[in-house]
């Protein structure tokens, strides 16, 4: 069963906006349509996410009950197959659901490959035809709140994604930022590092000096380009920009931003009743 956390956020709405908050379930299906390879991933992966279509399920559920929007934070499927695009579509048809995507949404294999904008445009139009909307860079009015959602799956931001983001916080509404990999603090960090005894930080916008004890293929992964330092600056200075809400991770935590605005991550086996008022 999911443990169900409870936030609520303070922006000032005339009447209180209803979310979901849910990351990473990593669908771990294949079938006969794909070949022996995700078959046999299918049945490995599932062992690492014994529940996913069970929490995807009471998911569902709360937010129907609830009435609540379902935001997820990426990483709904673990791989690109046939039978995972078909549940993601089912789900979020039958659902309320804004999502930004997570680097295993463009994955084949898990880890077979380096992740960059070719590989992830081998597959992009076939997982965006399962999800409502764009999954690289949307937004969505709630209630007079502003939702927006970036893929940084892969560790960066694009020029047209802080373009996209400058112009929608210009709107003047109270934005919540949605995306996949939570933004770099040197408390973050620390805690991935040391707590977590992670091999790295998994973290967006870390700065290279303090990526000394990476290994090679995890610094060339994670070391942000100007473009993703500038996002990550505009993000925490820009009032519009209220919170974020992240995943990747795999854990619950929330922390601050050098500027104090939230940054609040959800885990696996988690899921968070996000009240905005």
């Amino acid at each position: 069963m999911l443990n169900v956390l409870n936030l609520l956020l303070p922006f000032g709405l005339s009447t209180p906006v209803k979310l979901l908050h849910a990351g990473d379930t990593h669908l771990v299906y294949a079938d006969e349509r794909d070949d022996e390879r995700k078959n046999v991933l299918a049945a490995k992966r599932a062992r690492t996410f014994p529940n996913a279509a069970e929490y995807l399920e009471e998911i569902g559920k709360i937010a129907s009950d609830e009435g609540r929007v379902i935001v997820h934070s990426g990483d709904l499927i673990d791989f690109v197959s046939v039978k995972n695009l078909e549940a993601a579509k089912a789900f979020t048809n039958a659902h309320d659901c804004f999502l930004a995507a997570g680097n295993h949404e463009f994955s084949q294999y898990v880890g077979e490959a380096v992740e960059d904008e070719a590989y992830r445009n081998q597959s992009l139009a076939k997982v965006q035809a399962a999800f409502k909307n764009d999954i690289r860079m949307a937004s969505r009015e709630v209630g007079g709140l502003l939702l927006v959602a970036l893929d940084n799956g892969y560790y960066r931001f694009d020029e047209a994604q802080l373009k996209f983001l400058k112009s929608e916080c210009a709107r003047g509404l109270p934005v919540i930022l949605i995306l996949h990999t939570p933004l770099y603090t040197p408390w973050l960090h620390d805690f991935m590092l040391n707590v977590r005894k992670a091999e790295c930080g998994y973290l967006c916008g870390t700065p290279e000096g303090e990526m000394g004890a990476y290994s090679r293929m995890r610094f060339l992964q994670q070391l942000p380009d100007e473009t993703t330092l500038e996002a990550c600056r505009f993000i925490d200075e820009c009032p519009a920009i209220r919170c974020l809400l992240t995943g990747h991770i795999h854990v619950d935590v929330a922390c601050p931003l050098g500027s104090g605005k939230m940054q609040y991550s959800i885990g696996l086996d988690s899921v968070a009743r996000v009240t905005v008022y």
